[in-house]
């Protein structure tokens, strides 16, 4: 039984050549449309009641099932989301921007359908909320714990969560860098979109990438991942799941909440700290973490209220007592 059918992988590979989107959100992008599929056969009938979702076979969706899907349809499924599934706006407004690019997909791209059904559908409202963030201490503190560990690949760890503190790149970046890539103190990723970036490193990413090196030289690499920067004790390189495994596993070691904490708030982090105490230029910092929009960046401006509010208290008139005379 298939868990897709064939032109949602036809969607899913034109999201990766043609957008340049990321392995990590084409596979997002999928399991909500899946569910979909699935939700759809639920709700017209077309599986018994008792079918645990899981099994509902969708290899059989075709275009002529996709022609028939309205706009009452997908509203069912976002209702279905939130009674069902206990979905949160956030959630349901990814699902809802799934929907809203496959169809699009469909209509405007392929033309294999004659309406868009999601052309029209709104996404619930999202309040702005301030990234999470590791303080100095917990990132200090969580470095050390990667340098400590007594794992044979402590070297490689301490060297990816270097990177990720220091230089703010996203998970795809740090699994694609090839050891070519690492041009005296600079480094090139291809990040969102497919654009490359220039990342320069500091002197902390430059011991690390040395030591993790040596110990490299040591591993027997397969040859389809000779160029590979970080690479399992198999010799393969690392995936993306082994790689969030590993920071959730240094996370949980040093004491931080993984289920508050993630590998993109790591990124966060990043920004965070080099706006807070680097004092980084907004522009600059854009330009460093490969936005393509400022109003992207500005999230990190939040650590400013902390700054505003020792101002205010700073001020000589704060302690004015009208009754002393």
């Amino acid at each position: 039984m298939s868990p897709s059918f064939p032109l949602l992988e036809n969607y899913c590979s034109y999201m990766l050549a043609a957008l340049g989107r990321s392995e990590l959100t084409v596979k997002e992008y999928k399991y909500d449309l899946i569910l979909f599929a699935r939700f759809l056969k639920i709700d017209r009938g077309l599986v018994p009641e008792d079918t645990p979702l899981e099994e509902i076979d969708i290899s059989d969706i075709d275009v002529k099932t996709l022609n028939r899907v309205t706009t009452d349809d997908l509203l069912a499924f976002v209702i279905w989301l939130s009674r069902s599934r206990k979905q949160s706006n956030a959630a349901r407004a990814r699902h809802i921007a799934s929907l809203r690019s496959f169809f699009k997909y469909l209509h405007s791209k392929r033309r294999v359908i004659d309406n868009n059904p999601a052309y029209d559908l709104e996404s619930p409202k999202i309040g702005k909320r301030n990234p999470k963030y590791l303080t100095l201490e917990q990132s200090q503190a969580l470095l050390r714990t990667a340098y400590d560990s007594p794992k044979e690949s402590n070297e490689r760890d301490y060297c990816m969560l270097t990177l990720f503190l220091n230089c703010g790149m996203r998970l795809s970046e740090l699994r694609g860098i090839n050891i070519n890539d690492i041009h005296d103190t600079t480094l090139t990723v291809i990040g969102k979109g497919n654009k490359e970036r220039t990342i320069y490193l500091n002197d902390a990413c430059l011991e690390a990438i040395d030591d993790w090196m040596q110990k490299r030289a040591t591993l027997k690499i397969k040859p389809e991942a000779e160029k590979a920067l970080f690479v399992s004790k198999r010799g393969t390189r690392l995936s993306d799941d082994m790689i969030q495994i590993t920071i959730k596993r240094l996370l949980a070691e040093a004491g931080i909440d993984t289920n508050v904490y993630s590998v993109h708030k790591l990124r966060h982090t990043a920004a965070t700290l080099m706006y807070k105490y680097g004092k980084v230029d907004i522009r600059n910092l854009q330009m460093i973490l490969g936005h393509q929009s400022v109003s992207t960046t500005q999230i990190y401006t939040h650590v400013d209220d902390e700054a505003l509010q020792k101002a205010i208290e700073s001020n000589p008139l704060a302690n004015f007592d009208p009754d002393k005379k």
